[in-house]
């Protein structure tokens, strides 16, 4: 739950891409949407991983016997049903993309659920994590404009080589040598991508600036000897997914919902304080 304000800033990123002028209360809701499909999401992967968290974590809720995998199974779902009802409303305002919107909140429902259900075995997994991602994206877009741009595509495209790179970072769990470095060349794709952003000076190169920097302190951890903290390199490349919809924003000329995402990022490092990010 420490992460769900990158939900929030994927929401509107998605919707900033587009450019479209959404008010807040319809922005808030379809938040909430994706929210509703994050949280759902994760409940069933409480209960698909029931099995192996009995072999290696027997104190988690279900193998501890604190609750059933049936009631966590109907929780799940019926948030990943809440969540697409979320988006059906939002898509049927005003430039809403009506049943598309809904179909591909439909589609974000379903690989969530493939992901907890075959994460553990699938050697694609952070792929597959990287499309949940990409489809809250494609998703904000087609509820609030109707339509997928150049922009919502190519920010959506970042940002799944970024989950990429960071899921597979966290896998090595060793940048020390030259064959485990590979994982950065993803992570290195957002900045390819707003290069123009140190052309003309502004809140753009502000924040690639900071996100470099940020990412940078997080490989940090991967790497000095003796002193690797594999945990905080994770969270902390998680709570900058914040930061890149910030930079992506900014990119799109909209720096008032970038300064909000850096608020989300803000928020994702307090909550991770208080609730295990990973």
């Amino acid at each position: 739950m420490s992460n769900l304000p990158t939900v929030w800033t994927n929401t509107l990123a998605g919707c900033a891409l587009a450019g479209a002028e959404v008010g807040p209360g319809r922005l808030a809701f379809l938040a909430l949407a994706f929210s509703l499909l994050y949280t759902g999401g994760m409940y069933l992967n409480d209960a698909f991983d029931r099995k192996s968290d009995a072999r290696e974590r027997p104190e988690r809720p279900i193998p501890s016997g604190r609750i059933g995998a049936g009631p966590v199974f109907a929780i799940g779902f019926g948030l990943l049903v809440a969540g697409i009802l979320g988006v059906a409303a939002v898509a049927g305002g005003p430039s809403g993309g009506g049943l598309v919107a809904v179909a591909s909140g439909a589609l974000l429902a379903g690989v969530i659920t493939a992901y907890d259900a075959w994460h553990k075995a699938n050697p694609l997994s952070p792929v597959v994590m990287g499309l949940c991602r990409v489809l809250v994206y494609l998703t904000a877009a087609l509820a609030v404009a109707g339509r997928i741009g150049p922009a919502v595509l190519g920010g959506a495209l970042v940002l799944l080589c970024y989950l990429i790179g960071l899921t597979y970072v966290a896998k090595q769990e060793n940048l020390t040598e030259l064959r485990h470095l590979w994982p950065l060349a993803f992570l290195s794709a957002p900045f390819l991508y707003a290069w123009s952003a140190l052309l003309t000076p502004g809140i753009a190169t502000v924040l690639y600036l900071g996100f470099l920097a940020w990412v940078a302190y997080a490989v940090a951890g991967l790497v000095r000897p003796g002193r690797r903290d594999i945990r905080r390199a994770v969270v902390s490349l998680i709570a900058g997914i914040s930061l890149l919809d910030a930079l992506l924003i900014a990119g799109a000329g909209d720096p008032s919902r970038a300064a909000w995402a850096v608020l989300g990022f803000a928020l994702t490092l307090v909550f991770q304080r208080w609730i295990p990010g990973t």
